[in-house]
């Protein structure tokens, strides 16, 4: 917790000037107990620029291989990371993260799994669904726009960009459905998606981001 609220102010900071972020919404974040952060990803910075939405600590499911080294395994524990084994059921990083839940805290998950490219969202696994629906918590979606052209996968040096964070209203579940039933789970997914695909759009309006080269052409 310590290192958290060292290391939170400083990286924010920096990424407020550098990238001249902007947080639309903030307020729809809830200020006690816990809910489930779900931030849309197209680059490594939308970690810190999801810690923009609050000063409480964030808990992050993060891939496994970022704990690999020994700088990973020195951080990220202390930050509160939870590594989870990608492409896998991981049970352990599921009761880990139930476990935050259960104890009022927010946790952040990336619902797309891993960084993905373009205005669309890619898959969502259920993860978030099925671990609001275990604490009947709500999930609070965020749009990030501007960071693949930061720093989008397979580039290493960051270019100046001005980023727009959207948040959007918080989805409560149905609180007859259950984690327990496979249909509820899917349904509660196609409402986050929904909703984070409606933040991702109005993000990366806001922060002016042009058709991406992939895009360009595309149909609709």
């Amino acid at each position: 917790m310590m290192l958290w609220r060292v290391v939170r102010p400083t990286v924010v900071g920096i990424c407020a000037v550098a990238f001249r972020v902007r947080v639309v919404g903030r307020d729809q974040v809830p200020t006690r107990g816990a809910y489930v952060l779900a931030p849309s990803h197209r680059s490594i910075l939308d970690i810190p620029f999801a810690a923009f939405v609050t000063r409480r600590r964030l808990r992050f499911l993060a891939k496994q291989e970022l704990f690999r080294s020994r700088l990973g395994r020195a951080i990220f524990p202390r930050l509160g990371g939870i590594a989870v084994e990608r492409g896998t059921t991981d049970r352990a990083a599921l009761r880990a993260a139930d476990a935050v839940l259960a104890d009022g805290e927010p946790l952040a998950i990336f619902p797309e799994g891993t960084r993905q490219h373009g205005a669309a969202l890619g898959d969502l696994f259920h993860g978030v669904a099925y671990l609001a629906l275990r604490r009947h918590v709500p999930i609070v979606p965020v749009g990030i726009g501007g960071s693949e052209e930061i720093l989008p996968k397979g580039r290493l040096v960051p270019r100046p960009r001005r980023v727009v964070v959207i948040v959007g209203t918080p989805i409560h579940p149905d609180p007859d459905a259950t984690a327990r039933r496979r249909s509820d789970v899917t349904a509660l997914t196609v409402r986050v998606r929904d909703e984070l695909q409606a933040a991702l759009d109005q993000a990366r309006h806001q922060a002016g981001t042009a058709a991406l080269p992939a895009e360009v052409g595309e149909g609709p």
